[in-house]
């Protein structure tokens, strides 16, 4: 069953991704510049769990357009992004070449990385909407501890699920109109749907949403010590109540 959600959440990221991403941050030489003037804006969410990253090996999986991993690079990381979609690829490391840093990029389904990546990386970072593609976490958790150098840190941040799951908001109006502990698959629009000019089916991803302790859990299990693990409010004052992302921060033993 994973096969087959990994195969349609490729084939979705592939049709019309570079077209969405020109719509949505503009031509590489115009993202770049604004890169360059402020990496740190770029990373600005992560920053509190990240160390100093000079001469530091990290990998961003699923890392889409690759700009957080070339902000990282400009930093003086030495970073490289695992992501399906050869459209991404395309945007990110001609982003990369505007600005003059080396962004190793490899397009492949993160559960079949090949084993010369294993214990190459200092630093694994995930963010933002990765964890549902996923239907069974173990898996993917597997692969993030086998990437790490002993002592190294993986860093998840998503979206939390009380929003993601349970509420939903229409400016200041919440409804609790969902179920915490659903596990059905679900299909949904690719995230840069809003940024295509025609939408079609085959721009729907499936997903797997889970819940803070399914995820806590999951990086437990392999061998990964958690650190700490920190919501974060809504930005929006009238939602500041509400637990927007979450970040986990655990350390290869």
């Amino acid at each position: 069953m994973q096969n087959k959600v990994t195969e349609q959440n490729e084939k979705s990221w592939n049709q019309h991704t570079y077209e969405a991403l020109l719509n949505r941050f503009g031509t590489p030489k115009e993202a770049a510049t604004k890169l360059k003037t402020n990496p740190l804006a770029r990373l600005k969410s992560l920053m509190p769990f990240l160390p100093q990253l000079e001469g530091i090996k990290v990998a961003n999986l699923m890392g889409s357009h690759g700009m957080k991993a070339t902000a990282m690079s400009l930093l003086g990381a030495k970073a490289t992004v695992i992501d399906f979609s050869f459209e991404n690829e395309r945007y990110a490391k001609e982003i990369a070449e505007q600005c003059n840093v080396d962004l190793s990029y490899y397009v492949s389904d993160i559960l079949k990385l090949d084993e010369k990546h294993d214990e190459s990386y200092d630093i694994v970072v995930m963010e933002l909407g990765i964890l549902h593609y996923f239907l069974d976490l173990q898996p993917l958790f597997e692969v993030v501890q086998r990437l790490l150098t002993p002592g190294g840190a993986f860093i998840v941040q998503d979206f939390h699920p009380i929003s993601t799951k349970l509420i939903t908001s229409k400016g200041k109006k919440h409804k609790v109109d969902g179920n915490y502990f659903d596990p059905s698959i679900l299909q949904r629009g690719v995230a840069y749907e809003k940024h295509l000019e025609n939408h079609t089916e085959e721009n729907n991803v499936l997903q797997r949403k889970w819940t803070l302790g399914e995820v806590i859990t999951g990086i437990a299990n392999e061998n990964l010590m958690i650190k700490q693990v920190v919501e974060e409010p809504n930005s929006k004052l009238h939602d500041r109540g509400i637990p927007k992302i979450f970040t986990i921060q655990a350390v290869k033993q």
